[in-house]
């Protein structure tokens, strides 16, 4: 449960959002202080309407009329810029946190995404900053306004009866401790609500990624069944706080306005013979002690969304204070000029206790290709997330070109390393734009990478060609054509080393041959490294390791490793029998 400090804290630091749009900002509440005190001119202006128009005691009627009618249309054009200048400051800062919460989010280390589910963090950067904009967008210029107004009102009150404002004071301190009770009871509430709306968030994100699998083991029952379960609880959170706003908010509010006017009527009652009180100057008290209590009604039934917008904040800020992966650096060399690779008994962990890697030493030169086999879990692609830099490892060395890995900056890194997956990735755009990632290269580079790896084979078959739009994931092309497309983008970026994760696992054997010629193509010139699955697509490798528990148990190149008879010879045979079936 967030604390009163950290809410405070909280409401600072957004506020300092605030800072590049002081100007505008400043704007914007003078107009909404100018509207205030227009507002408060309304009813004295009706009292005199009533005392003197309507008395008889003077026959400026009309003047009064319009006065009273201009103060109105003043209010109501003072009004409207005030908020729609404050909407705009409002929606900029929104923009603002979102893109800083975006930007740290692509910066931060594999091991944050290891442990966080998507959805949750899409439900940070969406539905609770969608919160802080309805705070700033409405809620912030409702409670500043009600300052204005409050403050006014009862300036405005006190120079009206000094003693009629005392009586309607004695009812402030209720407001203040019923603000103050709901705002204790509603705020753990709150704050499990939108824990509990990122819940389903998640398990929505993970239901859709795994449609497939859910689909295939018949489990929507289940599945739908774990939904209802986090609906519903987030229902029974939904319904408290609609509990403690229905008893807090308005009825209890308006009951303390109801008794004031009970008092201020019984005091007009027996007293106004004595006190010579006019009925103009009734119905200006009255309609003042309106605009004392409605803006701290209005602001204690926007509590609620207020203390939803902070804890909201607080989820947006802690994403964004999320500790940035920084791989440590001795130096910043700006670019590989060969691409030698070098392990000396690099170890490794995720956790910090469980090893992964034990001590794995290996070498390969320029234009070398050499391949990591074994079963799950013995550590291959652990091998590529060190040499990537997405995880830190705990000792020994990595050399590129006879340099520590550490040395060299991360655009150079990642500028001059290939990465291609088991599963490409593409993304919501056109085939050209999915090929160039963002790279600045021309039209021609772009199909030329594509020419080389062999996909403008299909791509040339596409009624729009290299502009053929391509939706989430690439979903309406077959893997293979995911495939090329990847190898096209990667040999758009001419990186000098290649790394392939299990990149012809998914092939179907029809379109096997058109990848594995593509891949021949790449791996010209190129340092290569490659963890396979299917050892018929490694055989031509300068040297085959076989990883076991994260360590190197066999080494060699196809036909020494064979002749060892040991585990590799044991894992062809086993495919090669598979494949006989």
């Amino acid at each position: 449960m967030p604390k009163q400090a950290q809410l405070w804290s909280t409401f600072r630091r957004l506020m300092t959002y605030l800072t590049p749009y002081g100007l505008l900002t400043t704007f914007s509440l003078a107009l909404l202080l100018a509207t205030t005190v227009v507002k408060s001119l309304i009813p004295l202006v009706a009292s005199r309407f009533i005392d003197g128009y309507i008395a008889g005691q003077t026959t400026d009627g009309l003047s009064l009329l319009i006065g009273y009618y201009g103060l109105y249309m003043a209010q109501s054009l003072l009004q409207y810029f005030g908020n729609f200048f404050f909407a705009k400051v409002s929606y900029s800062v929104v923009r603002d946190i979102r893109r800083d919460a975006f930007a740290t989010m692509e910066k931060l280390g594999m091991s944050y995404f290891d442990k966080t589910p998507a959805g949750s963090i899409v439900s940070r950067i969406t539905n609770d900053t969608e919160s802080i904009s309805e705070m700033f967008s409405g809620i912030l210029v409702s409670f500043v306004s009600a300052v204005f107004i409050f403050t006014v009102t009862l300036y405005t009150m006190l120079t009206l009866d000094v003693k009629l404002t005392g009586l309607v004071a004695l009812f402030l301190p209720l407001i203040f401790i019923l603000v103050n009770l709901y705002r204790k009871k509603s705020t753990a509430v709150i704050a499990k609500t939108r824990s509990l709306l990122s819940d389903i968030n998640s398990k929505l994100a993970e239901s859709i990624e795994g449609i497939r699998i859910i689909q295939a083991f018949s489990q929507e029952a289940r599945l739908q069944n774990e939904f209802d379960a986090i609906n519903q609880e987030h229902l029974t959170y939904v319904n408290r706080s609609l509990a403690l706003d229905s008893l807090f908010l308005r009825p209890a509010m308006s009951l303390l306005k109801l008794l004031a006017y009970a008092v201020l009527m019984a005091y007009f009652g027996f007293k106004w013979q004595k006190l010579g009180i006019s009925a103009g100057f009734m119905y200006a008290f009255i309609q003042y002690i309106n605009r004392l209590f409605d803006p701290l009604i209005e602001v204690t039934q926007n509590f609620s969304t207020l203390q939803t917008s902070m804890v909201s904040a607080g989820r947006v800020f802690s994403l964004i204070d999320q500790e940035v992966f920084e791989p440590a650096q001795l130096g910043e060399v700006e670019d590989i000029q060969s691409g030698d690779i070098v392990f000396e008994d690099v170890s490794f962990s995720y956790d910090g206790k469980n090893q992964i890697l034990d001590k794995v030493s290996f070498r390969v030169n320029k234009g070398e290709t050499i391949a990591f086999v074994g079963a799950t879990g013995s550590g291959k692609s652990s091998i590529i997330n060190v040499l990537m830099r997405f995880y830190e490892f705990q000792s020994g060395r990595v050399l590129i070109d006879g340099t520590d890995i550490r040395q060299y900056s991360q655009e150079a890194l990642r500028r001059n390393i290939g990465l291609v997956l088991q599963d490409p990735f593409l993304y919501h755009g056109t085939i050209s734009s999915n090929i160039r990632m963002y790279q600045e290269i021309s039209d021609d580079e772009v199909r030329a990478a594509a020419e080389f790896v062999d996909a403008d084979q299909f791509i040339s078959k596409l009624p729009a060609g290299y502009s053929e739009p391509v939706t989430e994931r690439g979903a309406t092309f077959s893997t293979g054509q995911r495939q090329l497309l990847a190898f096209a983008r990667t040999v758009a970026s001419q990186p000098k080393i290649l790394i392939l994760d299990e990149a012809t696992a998914n092939i179907d054997s029809e379109t096997e041959q058109i990848v594995q010629n593509s891949l021949a193509k790449m791996r010209q010139g190129r340092t290569t490294i490659a963890i396979a699955h299917r050892l018929s697509t490694i055989q031509d490798a300068n040297c085959i390791y076989v990883l076991d528990k994260g360590r190197i148990i066999e080494s060699g190149d196809h036909e020494t490793l064979l002749a060892l008879r040991g585990t590799y010879h044991k894992m062809y045979q086993l495919q090669a029998g598979m494949m006989e079936k």
